[in-house]
């Protein structure tokens, strides 16, 4: 039979005791391994495992072991957890997901059907949106993980690949890029990702009204990307492009338009002006139109359209300054 480890890195959110609770409850072949990393900074993180709602796993807290990573992000955390595997799968979950009534059972299936050149499996992820009325935006962002490529809410790798590419690059220090860049590794050593059955449930975790604004920061890592992989790296990662030359553009032209207005020429600081009301109006409408339309919703929307495009580019071009040098994470990792 095949076996397995599960690594989960986390914050120690409320999202964990029900992670761990749906994982105790699953049917089939247990885990050889739970490999809990704990990647809050300092002090705070572990003061012991009583902080930690191990309780819930039942006859599986004592193949439960947690770790510390310091808060250093997803990507440190879970090599932090690779070290310590034994088992030939490593199976990472995160720890604001629910898998299914069956998962060990089919995750097992998964491995087992998988041939030797599979160096990873990815699971189906599902994510449960409100039927009484259109889902919002940071919803519909949500619910683009059942649709992505890779990513490691629920992710089986060999753990003979992972250690041949060096695991995940930590330079990666958001939950943003770090499964497709580690993909596009394994892919480029000479193995297959293929898609399995088991099925996990990614509930929309509550968030700040400003969420969307916060997430600018994955720009920074899109500069990653593109040093590591290739300016192509869109479309070898099956990744959507974004909107980072729209917002480019929308940028350009408030910089243009407050630039002429002091320059003392108002037509054209005028005419620069009216392409930034455009496409501003044309981005907050493209979020507002498939949403529920509340007061709420609208305001956000409205107001983080505008601030969304100087700090998307902000966050492009620091990275790409940042990351111009970057060699492969392998020389890194070495």
């Amino acid at each position: 039979m095949t076996s397995y480890a599960v690594v989960i890195p986390t914050l120690a959110r409320d999202t964990l005791a029900d992670c761990l609770a749906a994982l105790a409850a699953a049917t089939g072949p247990r885990p050889e391994q739970i490999v809990l990393v704990d990647d809050r900074p300092g002090p705070a993180a572990g003061a012991g495992a009583l902080e930690y709602p191990l309780g819930v796993l039942g006859d599986l807290r004592a193949r439960t072991v947690v770790l510390h990573s310091g808060g250093r992000g997803p990507a440190a955390a879970r090599n932090t957890g690779l070290r310590a595997v034994t088992a030939p799968w490593t199976a990472f979950l995160d720890d604001d997901v629910q898998v299914g009534p069956h998962w060990c059972d089919q995750l097992v299936q998964d491995l087992t059907e998988a041939a030797p050149d599979t160096g990873a499996v990815q699971g189906v992820i599902a994510v449960p949106l409100p039927g009484e009325r259109r889902p919002t935006d940071w919803e519909r962002a949500t619910a683009g993980l059942a649709r992505a490529r890779w990513i490691t809410a629920d992710m089986a790798y060999r753990t003979e690949a992972l250690k041949q590419v060096g695991g995940f690059d930590e330079r990666f220090t958001r939950a943003f890029r770090e499964d497709a860049d580690l993909a596009l590794r394994v892919l480029g050593a000479g193995w297959r990702i293929r898609q399995g059955r088991r099925t996990t449930r990614h509930p929309v975790r509550p968030a700040s009204r400003w969420v969307s604004l916060t997430q600018q920061r994955g720009n920074a890592d899109d500069a990653l990307m593109c040093r590591l992989h290739g300016p192509d790296w869109w479309e070898k990662a099956v990744a959507p492009r974004g909107r980072i030359r729209r917002h480019a553009a929308v940028t350009a032209a408030a910089a243009a338009a407050l630039a002429l207005a002091a320059a003392g020429r108002p037509r054209a600081a005028a005419l620069a002006g009216l392409g930034w009301a455009a496409g501003t109006a044309e981005f907050a409408w493209a979020r507002i139109a498939p949403g529920p339309r509340t007061r709420y919703e609208v305001t956000t929307m409205l107001v983080t359209s505008a601030l969304i495009p100087p700090a998307a580019t902000w966050h492009r071009l620091s990275g790409a300054w940042r990351h111009r040098n970057a060699p492969a994470w392998q020389e890194v990792a070495a």
